[in-house]
């Protein structure tokens, strides 16, 4: 792997973890379990890796 594809994908891991982040905070604040907003975080942070790794395979 390259230093330039490396950057990417830890700017690739940095998003999903703010999206997740966010997503969770979201989802707790609009009324439901901690339980609840963890597992909303982290389908939002798979969905957003899964997303970025099939970018990555389609167009690597």
């Amino acid at each position: 792997m390259s230093p330039l594809q490396i950057l990417f994908l830890l700017l690739a891991l940095s998003t999903a973890l703010n999206l997740a982040v966010a997503a969770g905070l979201l989802t707790h604040r609009s009324g439901a379990g901690i339980p609840q907003a963890i597992l909303t975080g982290a389908g939002a942070a798979a969905t957003t890796l899964g997303i970025y790794l099939a970018a990555v395979a389609a167009y690597g």
